[in-house]
């Protein structure tokens, strides 16, 4: 399977492809950048797509973060990524950065919970928890900070996301210390790929995942909705 994946979400534009056949990201590419995501995206698609020796029409699948993230940074990604899905003709998958944030490091430590946070701004976090294996231990959520770090009943955790610093600097001091504390502005782009290729289109809409309403408020997901065939 030849997957496109997107991550414009957070402070990051990125595109990777994906050939599970074999085992490997194939082409790929990363711009830190907190804005501009409108205009860098398509450009580096190309050159990321130039680079695979890949045709658009030969990609079986293309997978896209949904969000938390960025208002107008997650639309960017979800508009590119509906696009070339409904050119292409193939499915358009849609993966949360808090789940790809988590996704590295689950078996890492199978004693030891992740926790993956955004910065909500305004002393808020969007965070989730997950067990070692991989079990929903807190469901994705917006909260206060002082709430995500009653996730230290869990045990030692591993911290990962733009916001992992935020909640070790805050972090209990009776509590078992965080393992490891990973900031990163955003998901690792290959890891949004290797989802892309695991999760069903059936159940992975490529719609934002807003845990609030932004501040803004557009018409209901006006995006064109992409054909999402079974994939091949």
């Amino acid at each position: 399977m030849l997957i496109l994946a997107i991550d414009t979400a957070l402070d990051a534009c990125a595109a990777a492809v994906l050939d599970t056949d074999a085992g490997k990201i194939i082409a790929q590419e990363s711009q830190a950048m907190k804005r501009g995501h409108a205009e860098a995206l398509m450009p580096l698609i190309a050159r990321v797509m130039k680079a695979s020796g890949i045709a658009f029409a030969a990609l079986d699948r293309i997978a896209v973060t949904t969000g938390p993230g960025s208002f107008t940074g997650l639309r960017v990604g979800l508009s590119a990524a509906r696009g070339i899905a409904l050119a292409a003709d193939r499915p358009v998958v849609g993966l949360t950065t808090l789940t790809a944030y988590a996704a590295p490091f689950v078996g890492e430590h199978s004693a030891h919970p992740i926790l993956s946070a955004i910065d909500a701004r305004h002393d808020h976090v969007y965070f989730q928890v997950v067990s070692g294996d991989g079990g929903s231990l807190i469901k994705p959520k917006v909260a206060p900070i002082e709430e995500a770090l009653e996730a230290s009943t869990f045990g030692a955790p591993h911290l990962v996301g733009n916001a992992a610093k935020i909640l070790a600097d805050r972090w209990p001091s009776d509590a078992p210390a965080p393992i490891k504390v990973d900031v990163q502005p955003a998901p690792d782009i290959s890891w949004v790929a290797w989802l892309g290729a695991a999760v069903d289109p059936e159940t992975a809409p490529a719609r934002p995942y807003y845990l609030r309403a932004p501040d803004a408020k557009p018409p209901t997901d006006p995006l064109p909705n992409a054909s999402q065939p079974s994939a091949s």
